[in-house]
């Protein structure tokens, strides 16, 4: 397996590496969990409908890009 500080966008979107990398880091996927879910309601809350469909959209793009902006921004987080 690659040096995870140089993985490539491709590979950081797959199953197996999003998976890996939140086992290793439990209090970022505590984080991602809360987005995922408090997002949407967020939206509803500031925009309505509209602001829900935002919301579920941010918190999923969080979600799949959160593991490849943490290995290439701070790449010595996962050593």
């Amino acid at each position: 397996m690659a040096d995870p500080s140089h993985v490539s966008f491709s590979d950081s979107l797959t199953l197996a590496r999003r998976t890996a990398f939140y086992e290793r880091h439990k209090p970022i996927a505590v984080v991602m969990i809360l987005l995922v879910f408090l997002l949407p309601f967020f939206g509803v809350f500031v925009r309505g409908l509209i602001g829900a469909a935002a919301g579920v959209i941010v918190s999923v793009l969080c979600y799949y890009l959160t593991p490849y902006l943490v290995l290439t921004l701070g790449g010595r987080a996962d050593r």
